[in-house]
């Protein structure tokens, strides 16, 4: 097999286990549009030519649909890279797959409230800061439900997150004191622009997690959190230097480290935060650090995400907060 074939081989894979791991029973025209990629050389061609970092299945996906609307078939996602193919280039090498998807703090929460408070919270990987208002939502665990109070006037969205009976559901919403993000790329919730693409990364089929985003803006327009242009190997340790002593500090992630290729740099921040004085959460697929997936059960479902404090497992988590499967 030539370089050239393993590469486009590589991309089919990727797009193949995109659409059965992650987009099937989620969104089933991402899931259509993804094994048609995967058997596509023309399109696989095309989307070869970005660097590696642009070539995810979730950034081609929705610079398609950004720029010419959700494809009604594959053949119609052919028609945009061939008549658009400069304009999608565009796109995608100016955006990244920053989701910021706020329900995902449904899963965090049962960790943040057990935490001595209050919490002075660091977000690395940001985006527009919308995981840093953990306090700020509402949550529906099933027996449990918890609501903030906002000023009159604000709706907070209401998250939904089915949980395994031995998870240890929060009693009361965290107190947040202090909330800093760091991001290569910052999104502004005051944007129009920047909201825009956060919603085009919402699948097809995903209106109700598409209306909560919506809400989520809304609530973080009142007071935005700062999230701070930088990288996380060059400028956490000053955002972790200024955070206040009086809180218990709290460095997480989730959905982010993936983004980091090689596995040498993953272990090494890894290493960093095991020796840094702040607790430290981390959210993300079990193959970014292999070392605490080694330590988990096997997962309950394929495409799930492994949640860990101090580089210990203890749950299996939905990729958007949908659910917690505690085991801890």
């Amino acid at each position: 097999m030539t370089g050239d074939a393993a590469v486009l081989e590589e991309l089919s894979q990727s797009y193949r286990r995109f659409a059965q791991a992650e987009a099937h029973g989620v969104s089933a025209v991402y899931e259509d549009l993804a094994l048609f990629i995967g058997d596509s050389p023309e399109l696989l061609g095309f989307i070869a030519t970005f660097p590696d970092e642009r070539r995810q299945p979730n950034l081609f996906l929705a610079a398609v649909r950004h720029l010419a609307g959700v494809p009604a078939s594959g053949d119609g996602l052919v028609r945009v890279v061939r008549e658009r193919p400069q304009d999608l280039r565009r796109i995608m090498l100016k955006r990244t797959t920053q989701t910021n998807e706020p329900a995902r703090c449904a899963t965090l929460l049962p960790l943040l409230a057990r935490l001595p408070q209050p919490l002075a919270l660091v977000e690395v990987g940001a985006s527009a800061g919308l995981c840093l208002l953990p306090d700020r939502y509402g949550y529906d665990y099933g027996d449990v439900s918890l609501r903030p109070e906002l000023p009159s006037g604000t709706m907070p969205p209401e998250f939904p997150c089915k949980v395994g009976g031995n998870t240890p559901l929060p009693m009361a919403l965290p107190r947040v004191v202090w909330r800093r993000g760091l991001d290569l790329n910052p999104l502004d919730p005051g944007s129009q622009s920047d909201v825009a693409w956060l919603q085009t990364l919402v699948w097809p089929g995903q209106e109700e997690r598409a209306e909560r985003l919506q809400a989520a803006v809304t609530v973080a327009r009142q007071d935005p959190p700062k999230v701070q242009r930088g990288d996380l190997f060059v400028d956490l340790d000053k955002i972790i230097e200024a955070a206040p002593d009086e809180a218990t500090l709290v460095v997480f992630h989730s959905a982010v480290l993936a983004y980091i290729g090689e596995e040498e740099r993953r272990e090494a921040f890894a290493e960093k935060m095991m020796n840094a004085s702040a607790v430290w959460i981390s959210n993300e697929s079990p193959r970014v650090f292999p070392r605490i997936a080694a330590q988990a059960p096997p997962s309950p479902t394929e495409g799930s995400f492994l949640l860990s404090i101090d580089g210990q497992p203890v749950a299996w988590t939905g990729p958007h907060g949908q659910s917690l499967d505690w085991f801890a």
